[in-house]
């Protein structure tokens, strides 16, 4: 079966808690602790740490409803604003936001965090920090100039995008307008950091197979390129996660910068 008869994200119903429990809960058999919760955080922790990526605004337009990811931001930006495509999503992560019976846990990240960063002082809880950057949650549509549509958003210092263009696009065509218009949400000089998983064409909620799109390093170079992106730095690892539930091959981290 092609992958673009499997279902899309971003247009069929997606179960968002199945997901979550599926791909970034603290189950012991969860096949993708070092994938999808280890790796990004000492990531961003890392590339946060070095100082050079900084500012007032910075927006996430992402797949699904994680937030985990999103702790090594804090200490570096005074305003999160949150995009989903998914409106599932975005009440899954409102339901977290304002604390709301029912809630995901989190807190086996949370403590994933304080382990990369050594802080234990409980009066620094990674979660609450990041509540108190966040600014409401937008719902977000891929087809529109412009995505958070009929809000306008002021340009971002740093735009973050984990997995969306991967699950979102059909082809590469697909790829380059939704990337065109995330730049778009970029101010001069700032920065643009991509998650993404190579060589994918499909990922596993529950019983329902999903689309992804499949690619290489090369691709999203060349596309960066052409939207007016320098890389600064691209990382292409192996996966570690041992399951049947996605097919991709590898990590991809990108973190660019847009021409003045």
């Amino acid at each position: 079966m092609d992958s673009c008869d499997h279902k899309l994200y971003h247009v069929h119903r997606f179960d968002t808690r199945t997901a979550l429990e599926t791909y970034l809960s603290s189950k012991e058999d969860m096949p993708f602790i070092e994938d999808a919760l280890k790796y990004p955080l000492m990531k961003l922790h890392s590339i946060f740490q070095q100082g050079h990526i900084t500012g007032d605004r910075i927006y996430d337009i992402s797949l699904g409803s994680g937030i985990h990811y999103l702790y090594p931001v804090c200490e570096f930006f005074k305003e999160i604003t949150l995009l989903r495509v998914n409106e599932t999503c975005v009440l899954e992560l409102n339901k977290w936001l304002h604390t709301r019976t029912g809630a995901f846990d989190w807190s086996h990240t949370s403590e994933m965090m304080t382990d990369i960063t050594g802080k234990r002082d409980q009066s620094l809880d990674p979660e609450m920090k990041l509540k108190a950057a966040m600014k409401p949650i937008l719902k977000c549509d891929l087809h529109k100039e412009n995505l958070a549509d009929p809000e306008i958003l002021p340009p971002a210092d740093c735009v973050m995008t984990a997995l969306l263009l991967d699950a979102t696009s059909k082809d590469e065509d697909d790829y380059n307008r939704s990337l065109r218009k995330i730049v778009k949400l970029l101010k001069p000089g700032g920065h643009l950091i991509l998650f993404g998983a190579l060589n994918a064409s499909y990922y596993m909620v529950g019983e329902e197979r999903f689309h992804a799109f499949k690619y290489d390093e090369k691709f999203v170079k060349n596309a960066f390129t052409a939207e007016g992106l320098s890389i600064d730095f691209s990382e292409v690892t192996d996966r570690e996660a041992k399951s049947n539930l996605s097919d991709y091959k590898a990590r991809l981290f990108v973190v660019a910068h847009r021409d003045k």
